[in-house]
């Protein structure tokens, strides 16, 4: 590794174009390069600008300055990018089940691109394929085989029109005929439709389609997952029984096609139930290896978190866009300066670098959570693969469910505050739709609402924390600690209260959420993410000459992250008096400064190639004028009259040509 950055293997990671970013980049205390090596790895660099290369050298992602496609085409678009991608064959079906990082590498990699690309991709081959994979059992797997070959485009077919994170309360039916040996997929009335599938509304042919599996004596076993053709493959067009349509178009995402679909008694074969969880047998006899319903429950919604926790992945990598477009553009930017002859950079501005490092800070910190979390799923999945019912399995599924309930919240609302920070940090030039920011905040927008709202899915985080601390589960007691410590017990006690008070459990817990536990579950997320974040950067492995800038970006994330809790340290006698507050800001900001001049060198370890960023004002040779005046001169018809000039004839009375057009 040393010799690869000692070297400069510009094959690998290329030397920036020189500029005026060249100063920042001289001024680094560290190599971006041994950092990148650090916190990549060799194969996935390499891995990366595969996908990279062959992304920028192929006509079908080429970009087009100042084209509006319409809705139909940016769909097709998206349809052909994304069968273009199974053809480079970037990942193997062992792959998919077995490299988790290679998985995530390739996604966050085609978010990158377009958020639309990645998501119809992940869809399809993880959320559907993985739903397949681990609910299902060995007649199954030929399903895989069609995904890779994209002889079937799937979906994931949950939430209904009127239910989505009350999934108990879903209607959609499948009972049993022992006598034809199928069952029959009914939508019970419209509110009952399958309802935001992301790939049904014109692509998908096959859903696994999720209920309530009723076997002869309408005895129901609950929700189950069945795979359902909707579309025939070679038509698209809807299967007997099957009405299915697209929702229309959305706030951002708008390549990937959302749909809904109705069941009216769709026959299906038995062999249609996804079985791993619970089989029915050719006379109509339930069968399960889960003796607690609850357990069952559990097991057979596990295939969410692989939708939270590539969420999470999703979120951050918007946020890794902005925050490279925001502070390639601050240190360039010139606005002011000690005297009316000398401009600095903005960067310099310590308000500048509190609005944004932080941010670059949290980056880094939920980048390496995430990736942790995904190999924690991935030890899951294959336990639930291989039959593992111990009591180790079990609670790890519980504290993944709730890690991934609480850290897509966090994700998504950190790149949301991060991206309109990042917006405005840019000012005018940030608000031109060619800079991407927009772009970004709209499609990041959807991550704090689908595979669950943030709120509800923190509530599921405060109840298994609930559910620790009455097993007497103790915690350490230090600033982070304490937090997660104190709300805990006042959300409990504050439970216990309301339910002496006469309130029932679900009024009770409904009544502790606003002050009590969604900061609790927020506070235990950050926690994790900031403990993990600091046990990485700390261990023996990392390199002598990273250790500094890794340990003021540990510091940075956990200081600031706890700072916007100090009502509550103050509220629970933690903090007292003026000066603890004091500090704590004071920490903050001086982080910020000890960061600046590697700000520049920061994002270009997570910066992608300047095709991929798509941005004049983030361009890695910093030439911030020359390529968005370039860029502006290219926009279509920019230099052109405007096509209704006739309107603006004087020799035209106003109110006669208004007349004439009511």
């Amino acid at each position: 590794m040393a010799s690869t950055v000692e070297g400069g293997d510009t094959a690998l990671l290329p030397e920036f174009p020189r500029g005026p970013l060249d100063a920042y980049r001289a001024r680094a205390s560290f190599s971006w390069k041994e950092l990148a090596l650090f916190t990549e790895g060799e194969d996935m660099l390499r891995f990366k600008k595969t996908i990279f290369s062959a992304l920028e050298n192929d006509p079908l992602f080429a970009r087009s300055p100042g084209a509006d496609l319409s809705l139909e085409k940016y769909r097709e678009l998206n349809f052909l990018r994304c069968r273009r991608i199974f053809e480079y064959d970037f990942l193997s079906v062992e792959d998919m089940f077995k490299s988790p990082l290679k998985v995530l590498t390739l996604i966050q990699c085609l978010g990158m691109y377009d958020c639309s690309l990645a998501a119809k991709y992940l869809i399809h081959s993880l959320v559907f394929g993985s739903a397949i994979y681990s609910s299902g059992s060995e007649r199954h797997l030929t399903y895989i085989q069609k995904i890779f070959r994209m002889e079937i485009f799937g979906c994931f077919a949950l939430t209904e029109l009127s239910h989505g994170s009350n999934t108990k309360a879903i209607r959609t039916t499948a009972h049993y005929d022992p006598a034809t040996e199928e069952f029959i997929i009914h939508s019970p009335d419209f509110e009952a439709a399958k309802f935001w599938v992301g790939n049904m509304g014109k692509t998908a042919t096959h859903a696994v389609v999720f209920a309530k599996l009723y076997v002869p004596g309408d005895q129901c076993h609950g929700l189950h997952p069945f795979i359902v053709q909707i579309r025939d493959p070679k038509t698209l067009l809807p299967m007997p029984g099957v009405m299915v349509g697209d929702i229309g178009k959305k706030l951002g995402q708008n390549g990937l096609d959302n749909g809904f679909a109705m069941f009216h008694k769709v026959r299906v074969p038995r062999q249609s139930l996804l079985n791993r969880m619970g089989d029915v047998t050719p006379e109509g006899t339930y069968v399960s290896s889960f003796k607690d319903v609850r357990q069952h429950f559990g097991a057979t919604l596990g295939s969410l978190s692989w939708s939270r926790v590539s969420i999470v992945s999703l979120a951050i990598l918007n946020l890794k866009l902005a925050v490279a477009i925001a502070l390639r553009f601050s240190a360039t930017r010139r606005q002011f300066g000690p005297t009316e002859e000398e401009e600095i950079p903005v960067l310099e501005y310590p308000m500048q670098q509190w609005r944004l490092l932080p941010y670059l800070a949290a980056i880094y910190a939920l980048d390496h959570f995430s990736k942790s979390l995904f190999l924690d799923l991935m030890e899951l999945q294959q336990g639930l693969a291989s039959g593992d019912r111990s009591t180790r399995q079990a609670e790890l599924g519980r504290e993944i469910h709730a890690l991934a309930s609480a850290s897509k919240p966090l994700a998504s609302w950190t790149t949301q505050q991060g991206i309109q920070e990042c917006r405005e940090a840019c000012g005018g030039h940030g608000y031109l739709a060619m800079n991407r920011l927009g772009v970004l905040r709209d499609d990041n927008d959807p991550n704090c609402t689908y595979e669950g709202d943030n709120n509800i899915l923190l509530q599921q985080t405060s109840n298994y924390l609930l559910g620790l601390l009455a097993h007497q589960v103790q915690v350490a007691l230090a600033a982070y600690k304490w937090l997660v410590c104190y709300l805990l017990r006042e959300t409990y006690q504050k439970l216990n209260q309301e339910k002496r008070s006469g309130s029932s459990d679900f009024e009770a817990r409904n009544k502790c959420q606003v002050s009590h536990g969604r900061p609790l579950a927020l506070a235990f997320v950050e926690l994790t993410v900031v403990q993990r974040f600091h046990e990485h950067v700390h261990q023996p492995c990392v390199p002598p000459s990273l250790r500094a800038v890794l340990g003021r970006l540990s510091a940075l994330y956990a200081l600031w992250s706890l700072s916007r809790h100090a009502a509550l340290l103050y509220r629970g006698g933690y903090f007292s008096g003026e000066q603890a507050g004091e500090v704590l800001e004071s920490a903050v900001l001086a982080l910020c400064s000890q960061l600046k001049d590697d700000a520049v060198a920061l994002v270009d370890v997570i910066a992608p190639p300047d095709f991929i960023l798509d941005s004049p004002i983030g361009r890695a040779d910093g030439e911030l004028y020359k390529n968005l005046w370039g860029a502006i001169l290219q926009e279509s018809k920019a230099l052109e009259r405007a096509s209704w000039w006739p309107e603006f004839s004087v020799n035209k009375p106003v109110i006669g040509s208004l007349k004439s057009k009511l």
